[in-house]
């Protein structure tokens, strides 16, 4: 693999995964929580995928039904794991995350097996050649799918009544509540579309990797949470940033041969060496906390 072929694909990997680390930054930001579970409804749109894919069998209402399902699914672990303990303790909340996350892995264990589901029928054959080089569709894919995605969710945060009540309630959830806006509404708003963006990402993933199993979004979950925090964690262009940031030097670092398998340590010592430099992430603002 040559250094653009492997330049693409990272871009394409970086993505997604900044793809999923908006979900994450997105609800830390206006519900100051961190939902360990949300690498677990990636999970769940993946199998939301292959059942309707043994259904209809095309990928698009395939799709359709993972964003809906991952949706619905967001919304509810918000409003019966999540909204309860709003007043309570971080660490409450932490280990509430992990039990979800837990039971999502079980339920789904219990229901499809712990066997791998494969082959799903997401991929797009051929590539794009360009004298020497190549890219593959999956990856051209992906890279617009993430593109568009991105703009659109810029374009929404920042023109639309909703978007600029999910701002406010980041900002100052009292002050917001004070000038009218309906806070739970707007925290379930988020987890929705976190949740289904997860489902995209599951289709992003599985069109490049068609294996599914209850756990096929506990690693890219816990990497796009690393991408969050070194782009800055409550902040959608550092989600960004970090995801494709993350996702190029795991591809270069993959056609390296020499440190290929210590690819994992060396995207996790990014992490380390610029929390040292700057602890609230590349983009990211230091905030004071009151005691």
């Amino acid at each position: 693999m040559n250094f653009l072929t492997a330049l693409f694909n990272g871009l394409s990997s970086g993505g997604t995964y900044a793809i999923i680390a908006i979900g994450y930054t997105m609800v830390y930001g206006i519900a100051k929580m961190l939902n360990f579970a949300h690498g677990d409804i990636i999970m769940a749109g993946g199998y939301a995928m292959f059942t309707t894919l043994l259904l209809v069998g095309h990928p698009i209402p395939a799709l359709c039904v993972a964003v809906a399902f991952c949706v619905a699914l967001g919304v509810f672990v918000e409003r019966f794991a999540y909204r309860p303990l709003r007043g309570a303790s971080p660490l409450a909340v932490l280990i509430t995350a992990i039990g979800v996350s837990s039971l999502l892995q079980s339920l789904a264990q219990i229901i499809f097996g712990a066997g791998s589901k494969m082959p799903l029928q997401l991929q797009v054959s051929g590539a794009l050649k360009l004298g020497a080089f190549s890219i593959h569709y999956n990856t051209l894919i992906t890279l617009a799918v993430t593109v568009v995605l991105m703009v659109a969710l810029t374009l929404f945060v920042k023109y639309s009544k909703v978007g600029r009540a999910m701002v406010a309630v980041s900002e100052d959830r009292g002050a917001a509540q004070l000038m009218g806006v309906n806070t739970n509404a707007i925290i379930a708003v988020t987890f929705g579309i976190g949740s289904a963006l997860a489902a995209v990402a599951a289709y992003l993933m599985l069109m490049k990797a068609p294996s599914l199993t209850n756990t096929l979004g506990a690693m890219p979950g816990i990497k796009a949470f690393t991408a969050a925090v070194i782009g800055g964690i409550g902040s959608v262009p550092g989600a960004m940033l970090g995801g494709i940031l993350l996702g190029v030097i795991e591809c270069v670092s993959l056609s390296i041969p020499a440190i290929a398998p210590f690819t994992d340590a060396i995207e996790f010592a990014v992490l380390i060496v610029i929390l040292l430099v700057k602890p609230a992430g590349l983009l990211g603002k230091a905030r004071r906390e009151k005691v």
